[in-house]
């Protein structure tokens, strides 16, 4: 058998467990108004549990930077879909049996149990598809990520079809349901033939890392990467019914879910063709596009026309993510774990803070100044990545 059908299983699992990702960090949110509805959530509390979901993968991030090697890739992968799985059965259970006094806080600790998982399998996965026999590393990369797309639409679409066929009484079944997902993943990792990654002896040492100006210029693009794709991703639901009238079945197809089909589109296209593809301009002119998005899904007095740029926004973020971290993979090959928890931890940080500053100013001025505030991420991105070319420049004319 050749060699890289032999790690077949390996990718599957690995794709499942970017699915897996896709489920944890979307589904809680599709629930929003339902929270607010029947446990009187309020807009600052829906902000703290994206902020307690994205702080604690974060601090997984920073964990798995010395630890992942140390216990093994597979003990991290196993270990983070328990932790999914468990989040998920504690988000359906615990606020149908807490005291209604005690239901953010059983909310608050489902989030940050799914969160360990999900920062486990953002540190320990790539390095897996990373290590694995390949001619197109950065496609297969990019193939990876889109994965999480796709499973951020199967959950918006299938979860929105169920509360619309079930009703929102039964909201809590679903989660039940998803927990199946990594449950199995589990076993999947359990059996899968692994290869080494880099050796403790070859990886680049983190003090080389922070003294490379590429790399930390890599890390404020991860950032903002994070930061663009998870404001738009965590509110566009709660934005279309609240703030545009739209009714929540249609608001959940053409806003979140039609954002992560344009995601994962432009990321499965990079998987295909980025090869042939100038990377830097790509950035460059989808960062702007997001820019513009935003701005349109704040200003426009259509609704329709809001959803679309929603949409859309999904399409310029694509690239962002795993564009950054395959270039910087390519730029340090001997990275290991340690280089992709700290962009992770980085992204993490984005996927934050991102949200969380939408929220507030939502909280203060209404859920478009929220929306617009968020454009400032992809800005940033603009001005890092014109800094770049600018310095490229400078040093091959010396």
């Amino acid at each position: 058998m050749p060699e890289a059908l032999s790690y077949r299983p390996t990718r599957m699992a690995c794709y499942r467990g970017y699915i897996v990702q896709g489920v944890v960090n979307n589904l809680s949110p599709l629930f929003f108004v339902i929270f607010q509805r029947e446990f009187g959530i309020s807009y600052a509390m829906i902000s703290s549990l994206i902020l307690f979901n994205f702080v604690t993968q974060i601090c997984v991030d920073v964990l798995c930077v010395r630890f992942v090697d140390r216990i093994g890739y597979r003990t991290a992968t196993v270990a983070a879909h328990v932790f999914c799985t468990l989040g998920l059965v504690l988000l359906g259970v615990l606020p149908r049996l807490l005291p209604s006094g005690l239901v953010f806080a059983g909310l608050a600790l489902a989030t940050i149990v799914t969160a360990i998982g999900g920062g486990i399998i953002e540190v320990a996965v790539s390095p897996i598809i990373d290590s694995l026999p390949s001619e197109a590393k950065d496609a297969k990369m990019s193939l990876l990520h889109s994965f999480y797309c796709w499973g951020q639409v199967a959950v918006v679409l299938l979860t929105t079809v169920a509360v619309r066929v079930i009703g929102e009484g039964l909201w809590w079944t679903l989660p039940l349901v998803w927990a199946l997902l990594p449950f199995y993943n589990c076993f999947a990792f359990a059996r899968a033939p692994l290869r080494p990654t880099v050796s403790p002896e070859e990886k680049v040492p983190l003090r080389s890392l922070f003294r490379s100006r590429l790399f930390v210029l890599a890390m404020l693009l991860m950032l903002c990467a994070g930061a663009s794709e998870l404001a738009m991703s965590q509110w566009s639901s709660l934005f279309a019914e609240q703030a545009l009238g739209v009714q929540k079945l249609w608001g959940d197809l053409l806003g979140p879910c039609l954002f992560a089909v344009f995601m994962g589109i432009g990321r499965t296209i990079y998987g295909v063709f980025g090869a042939r593809m100038d990377l830097y301009r790509w950035l460059l002119g989808t960062a702007l596009l997001c820019v513009l998005c935003y701005m349109g899904a704040a200003l426009l007095a259509v609704p329709m026309l809001s959803l679309l740029c929603c949409a859309l926004c999904g399409f310029s973020i694509s690239l962002m993510w795993p564009g950054v971290l395959s270039s910087t993979a390519a730029a340090y090959p001997k990275g290991g774990a340690a280089m992709f928890g700290l962009l992770a931890v980085c992204g993490d940080i984005g996927c934050s803070s991102g949200p969380a500053l939408a929220g507030m100013v939502s909280e203060l001025a209404g859920l478009r100044a929220g929306m617009l505030s968020a454009a400032v991420f992809p800005l940033v991105m603009v001005a890092c990545l014109l800094f770049r070319a600018r310095n490229a420049r400078v040093q091959a004319q010396k």
